[in-house]
């Protein structure tokens, strides 16, 4: 229904899938027993037409109103940051709440394509703009348990040679890795 008929969910993909799934729900049983934390968001990684984007769009309906996210391309982000400057940064990481009952909760996001964005400037100053939001969002989640959840098409080495290894540390606390094969085969075709 989300996504039109030509969507299929492979055979191969359904542990990944399950994975996902016991998560959104909060089974912490099964999570826990598929090395994986309710506590920590999820880095999705994969090659280029897996389905990590589709799966996760599809995760988020089956989270409980709060833990729900919006998924969000990094691309879209850095060309925010050209247009609207800092704020952008604050919009995605101190910003990110919204009302429950008049409670405050951090709001989860999915950053999509992590590592394919381009550094973009803001009146002619230069800005890691995903490596500011990580920062500001592991701040937050080491304090208040915000989380986040991030796709990428790369391996750690090449998001450690974009963004460092402070970011490469704080991801690995801050993520459950949920990886396709390296071979899994582009579904858009």
């Amino acid at each position: 229904m989300l996504f039109g008929n030509h969507f299929r969910i492979e055979p191969e993909d359904l542990e990944l899938i399950y994975k996902l799934i016991v998560y959104a729900i909060g089974d912490k049983e099964n999570t826990e027993r598929h090395g994986m934390s309710l506590a920590k968001g999820l880095l999705v990684a994969g090659p280029i037409g897996c389905g990590k984007t589709s799966l996760l769009r599809l995760t988020s309906w089956f989270c409980p109103r709060e833990r729900q996210f919006q998924v969000k391309p990094t691309r879209e982000i850095s060309f925010e940051f050209e247009k609207d400057g800092y704020s952008v940064i604050n919009h995605y990481s101190k910003g990110s709440y919204f009302k429950i009952g008049g409670m405050p909760i951090p709001k989860v996001w999915c950053f999509d394509d992590l590592g394919l964005e381009e550094t973009p400037k803001h009146f002619g100053n230069g800005c890691n703009v995903m490596a500011e939001i990580l920062l500001a969002r592991y701040d937050l989640f080491t304090t208040k348990g915000m989380l986040t959840h991030v796709t990428t098409n790369l391996s750690a080495s090449e998001l450690e040679a974009i963004y460092g290894n402070r970011i490469r540390s704080r991801m690995r606390e801050m993520f459950n890795l949920v990886a396709f094969d390296k071979k899994a085969k582009d579904k858009r075709s």
